[in-house]
């Protein structure tokens, strides 16, 4: 299937928005073409995604590869894909720096590694500052040891990098994956610096799953959700979820993911300005705190 006919397989699901991989689905089709198929089908252009880690020249990294001459070609790829994006009239470029970690003690010089990888970052960011870039943290996958594995240390990051179009994309199953609370990783991103996407799915926190949203934490989600109103996050929400590991048809999958949602930010909206559950979190009231949010789920 081309990147036409998976766009427009997407539409019939309810999908209004998508993301790109570059330069995965720019393969064999031109930026012009898909832009069009985007139209054509009701769907705008949420952003553009980097792969990396696709191309086995960065099995030992992109920005952090020992090789300098295999470090400036991924530079110059994403700043490629940032040009992509600004052609189709997009303003989101979402990093997942997956490849960029290690596996072995002894392996990486995590200074130099920490160095190259913000230098990268930057350069990436100056390409063209009316662009966002987003960094999508994760614990591990490809690498053993990522870069940039939970919110803390990608706030550490972003907090050297000091270019004011960078922040975070949320997901959720991620956050779960980094032994993170999502409502409290989406309050300290949004305190210290900007939430540019989220990402919803769901999972068991022992890898990333990608299952439907909602399947094992419903409760978590709509707190996410909450916790996006309060921060006035008005972007996307994008379905990272992997329909294809269980043979799932995705069409499907993703029309139980909007239908979910729906219902979960329907719950969250009547949450968001609940005076009794504000007092029962003032209180660290946990039984009645739950009583009113399953209240509020479950009738």
């Amino acid at each position: 299937m081309t990147t036409a006919d998976l766009l427009a397989r997407a539409a019939t699901a309810g999908l209004n928005a998508a993301d790109l991989n570059y330069p995965d689905h720019f393969a064999a089709d031109t930026p012009e073409h898909l832009s069009r198929v985007l139209e054509d089908n009701g769907m705008v252009l949420n952003g553009v995604a980097m792969r990396y880690y696709t191309d086995p020249g960065y099995k030992l990294g992109a920005f952090t590869h020992p090789d300098a001459t295999v470090r400036r070609a991924a530079i110059d790829e994403t700043k490629r894909g940032l040009d992509v994006l600004a052609e189709m009239g997009g303003n989101l470029m979402t990093l997942w720096m997956g490849q960029d970690g290690f596996d072995y003690s002894f392996q990486m010089d995590y200074a130099q590694a920490w160095d190259r990888t913000l230098a990268a970052m930057a350069e990436v960011a100056d390409h063209n500052p009316g662009i966002d870039i987003a960094l999508e943290y994760k614990p591990n996958e490809p690498r053993a040891f990522a870069l940039m594995p939970d919110a803390a240390t990608t706030l550490l990051a972003l907090r050297e990098i000091a270019r004011p179009n960078t922040g975070v994309t949320l997901d959720f199953a991620h956050v779960l994956y980094a032994d993170e609370m999502p409502a409290f990783a989406a309050a300290l991103v949004a305190r210290h610096s900007r939430i540019l996407g989220v990402h919803l799915n769901d999972g068991y926190g022992k890898w990333d799953n990608g299952l439907m949203v909602g399947a094992v934490h419903p409760i978590q989600t709509v707190e996410l959700l909450v916790e996006l109103e309060r921060c006035g996050y008005n972007g996307a929400i994008y379905f990272d979820t992997f329909p294809d590991h269980s043979g799932l048809d995705p069409v499907e999958e993703a029309r139980t993911n909007i239908e979910v949602v729906q219902k979960l930010r329907a719950t969250a909206a009547r949450l968001v300005g609940n005076t009794d559950l504000q007092n029962a979190i003032a209180a660290q009231d946990a039984p009645r705190a739950m009583r009113i949010v399953q209240g509020a789920m479950l009738g």
